[in-house]
């Protein structure tokens, strides 16, 4: 991206940034930060570049649209402020601002920001199941591009029956609800569908899942792609409520947050974390679970951590299974690098961080790794794959749905 002219202010993000003191206290949980040590790869750094470019006082650079691209939205930095930085509203922004200067997509980038072609993509993989050989082939293309890497990290689709859209067991009699699939999830995190599906109505409730993959638009807003994410957010909230119910859970944390702002304001939906939803059910102590003598890891994805409801309600949940040993991988580094599309965009910091969270796998050897997103799924599984690792990766609802007694 070659220079260009001052943009004129932009009042709204320059306000924004000047919450920022500059005090350095989010510096050392910035997953980037600690990669680089580079003032530009925190969030300190990126403020300042963001309002700047608001203030129309730093042409837009290549350089500097790095420095935010290599930003992976962990909100780490947002969690620990004392100032209440709404960072996760600058880096949007900011991207914002910049995208009507960024070079035309690419047929294969494009594909890769539409959730619907996603979902046709992953169905297809799927169907011809490209994640046995793909990542084989490519070895062949050349380093460096898309596609060899969009190929070498294909996701396998784990083994469940396709997800119904209702399940019936026993007295449905405590009302309805809304279970959000997503888009890709509905694909490669099925068997976690079906997992909530089961333990949803096991509680007594009518579960519906809308008929088509649905999106929360997080791709496309954290690109700066405004207007993309206002069209999916529109066609989300109507097939939602077109499912005629007040709640949504959603399994897969890294939809939780957008769902929420985006899709569920100004209208009768209410949007929760499954996990947090079920662990405080006043149904919940009906529930028998088989014991299970393993050892299981535990990866809390930075929405987990900054958006969802914690850890504490997994804990929670996961200690129901008598004999379950609960390993919880150390903190640092925050993010396993997934952050979205980002493994795919931008590889090698991908890589770096995925590697040291699997060090951390490696020294606990567990018999589960658990993560609540899909995202930290598929990329932490492919990278297991990659170094001949068999232990598989599980959503913890998928695991508490394979011990519970009364399955429906």
């Amino acid at each position: 991206m070659a220079d260009t002219t001052h943009r004129q202010p932009d009042n709204d993000l320059a306000a924004l940034t000047d919450q920022c003191v500059m005090c350095g206290l989010c510096l050392p949980h910035c997953p980037t930060y600690r990669l680089d040590q580079h003032e530009a790869e925190s969030p300190r750094g990126r403020i300042a570049l963001a309002r700047r470019l608001a203030n129309g006082q730093l042409a837009v650079s290549a350089t500097a649209v790095a420095h935010l691209d290599h930003c992976l939205g962990c909100l780490a930095c947002e969690a620990v402020c004392p100032s209440g930085v709404q960072y996760e509203m600058i880096l949007v922004q900011t991207r914002a601002l910049l995208q009507p200067l960024r070079p035309p997509r690419g047929w294969l980038e494009r594909w890769l920001a539409d959730p619907v072609m996603l979902v046709r993509l992953a169905k297809l993989g799927a169907a011809v199941r490209g994640a046995w050989w793909l990542p084989r082939l490519a070895g062949l293309l050349p380093k460096h591009t898309l596609l060899r890497r969009l190929l070498r990290e294909m996701p396998r689709v784990p083994p469940a029956s396709p997800v119904p859209s209702r399940v019936a067991s026993g007295p449905m009699d405590r009302g309805r609800i809304i279970l959000f699939p997503g888009c890709v999830a509905s694909v490669f995190d099925r068997d976690t569908l079906v997992a909530g599906q089961r333990l949803l109505a096991a509680l007594g409730y009518e579960v519906v899942v809308p008929p088509e993959a649905v999106c929360c638009g997080a791709l496309a807003r954290h690109a700066g792609e405004r207007e993309s994410a206002v069209r999916t957010a529109q066609a989300t909230r109507e097939a939602l409520l077109a499912c005629a119910a007040p709640m949504v859970l959603v399994s897969a944390s890294g939809c939780l947050g957008s769902l929420r702002d985006a899709c569920a304001p100004a209208n009768a939906l209410q949007v929760a974390d499954i996990l947090g939803f079920v662990v405080a059910d006043k149904g919940l102590n009906r529930l028998r679970f088989r014991p299970l003598q393993a050892r299981a890891a535990l990866h809390v994805p930075c929405t987990q951590k900054n958006v969802a409801s914690g850890s504490r309600p997994i804990r929670a949940l996961l200690g129901r299974i008598p004999g379950l040993q609960l390993l919880e991988l150390p903190d640092q580094p925050g993010c396993c690098g997934a952050a979205g599309n980002y493994f795919i965009e931008q590889p090698e910091r991908a890589d770096r961080l995925r590697a040291e969270k699997l060090d951390q796998v490696a020294v606990q050897s567990p018999d589960f790794l658990l993560t609540t997103n899909v995202g930290c799924r598929i990329f932490l599984g492919n990278g297991l794959r990659q170094r001949d690792s068999r232990v598989p990766v599980l959503h913890p609802l998928a695991l508490l749905a394979r011990q519970l007694e009364t399955n429906p």
